[in-house]
């Protein structure tokens, strides 16, 4: 009886706490200040919340592999590749990210050069390691033909290359932070 009174006082709580997402709007990826501000709530540097890296501020008991930078301790996946995967993806707009399920999905982006086409980008954070599985990106492209979208071939390395520049990024932040 006592938790059905629990969950009867929790779920409220829990309830309104989903309503408190919001759809990202494509121009704050466009206005630098924008950016900061929705950087700064995914890197943790907001509002006390941290998601990527860890807390070196926090004594933590025992220290050891949980609480290593690399090891994505605050992430359900290693924090270095989700990073890197951000700022990869970050000339594209963001539509979802999710850091504990390592799944980061951008919206269409059509490139100046090339009008009439638009890409679409999603990366997956496959574990809590860096190795060079463990991240991979899907690349999606369409044409405008009569007026309208269709789908079309991406050519097969566009993915490996995206993944190479997101180790690449990964390896920099690692270093970078190893030199703190």
């Amino acid at each position: 009886m006592r938790h059905l009174r629990l969950a009867v006082l929790v779920l409220p709580v829990l309830v309104a706490a989903c309503g408190q997402s919001r759809e990202v709007q494509n121009d704050e990826y466009y206005d630098d200040s924008a950016r900061a501000r929705v950087r700064g709530r995914l890197s943790g540097n907001q509002d006390g919340l941290l998601i990527l890296g860890t807390d070196r501020s926090r004594n933590r008991e025992g220290g050891g592999a949980a609480g290593a930078p690399g090891e994505g301790s605050a992430l359900g996946v290693n924090a270095y590749l989700w990073r890197a995967s951000l700022d990869t993806l970050s000339f594209m707009p963001l539509a979802s990210a999710d850091p504990f399920g390592g799944v980061i999905i951008t919206d269409w982006y059509s490139p100046p050069a090339a009008q009439g086409e638009r890409f679409r980008a999603t990366a997956y954070i496959l574990g809590r390691q860096l190795r060079s599985d463990g991240v991979r990106v899907s690349i999606f492209r369409q044409e405008l033909r009569n007026g309208q979208w269709v789908d079309a071939p991406v050519s097969a390395g566009t993915g490996t290359e995206l993944e190479d520049k997101v180790l690449a990024r990964a390896r920099e932040l690692r270093s970078q932070s190893a030199a703190l």
